[in-house]
């Protein structure tokens, strides 16, 4: 007859569990053993134990440094004070009041009138606003280009140029510089010329003469005089 056995009684099943346990006793009892402390204890006479002092160890005193802080300012001196004697007359201040009387005549105003600021004649090349050439248009530089191109162009077309040639110049470059005023109304005033001959000023004046009335230039939104200068160039051959 075959004996059966449970295999919950086979002790082979649980070998890994007896060998972790076993490992866990033997960490235990090592781990104990390592911490254990031990004390050696000097038995001796007890009536004539001798036990060394311990060393003394000498703790310097501190002192706790306060913060110095500065004296406080002295109190202000106190204001002199100046007696004045009885006999001394005092002069005193009197308010008069500003309120006027009914019954008080009344001043006649005076009313201030301002002057008018007046301006001299102002260089061409200064003006805020030139004059206005008829038919220029654009900002205030497009309308000074303007402005000098219609003036070159008029004197090219009516100056005498054959008059320099029929006077007996020498042969060259000639210049006539003309210098007009352009007024607050517009009108080309002033004309005066230099040059190398009388005739050809008298000229160079006859042909500025002949420019047309402008829009007057301003300074400061006023309409002022306005200096040009215009130079003439010859060749005579």
């Amino acid at each position: 007859m075959e004996v059966k056995k449970n295999p919950k009684a086979n002790l082979e099943n649980h070998n890994k569990q007896f060998m972790l346990l076993g490992l866990a006793l033997a960490l235990l009892v090592i781990y104990i053993g390592i911490e254990w402390k031990t004390f050696e204890r000097n038995i001796g006479d007890l009536g004539n134990a001798n036990m060394e002092l311990e060393d003394e160890i000498d703790i310097p005193i501190t002192e706790r440094i306060q913060e110095i802080k500065p004296p406080p300012p002295p109190p202000p001196a106190p204001e002199k004070i100046e007696i004045v004697e009885d006999e001394a007359d005092i002069e005193e201040t009197i308010l008069e009041s500003t309120e006027t009387d009914e019954n008080e005549a009344i001043e006649e105003i005076v009313e201030i009138v301002e002057e008018e600021e007046v301006f001299d004649d102002v260089p061409f090349a200064i003006i805020e606003n030139v004059p206005v050439y008829p038919g220029c248009k654009g900002t205030n530089e497009q309308k000074k280009k303007c402005m000098v191109a219609k003036i070159t162009k008029l004197v090219g077309r009516k100056y005498n140029t054959g008059l320099a040639g029929d006077l007996g110049l020498s042969p060259g470059k000639k210049r006539v510089y003309v210098q007009f005023k352009i007024d607050k109304t517009g009108k080309v005033v002033d004309v005066r010329a230099r040059g190398p001959h009388k005739r050809l000023e008298k000229e160079a004046i006859r042909v500025v003469n002949m420019i047309p009335k402008m829009t007057p230039g301003k300074q400061r939104g006023r309409p002022v005089g306005v200096k040009y200068t215009l130079p003439i160039t010859l060749i005579v051959e």
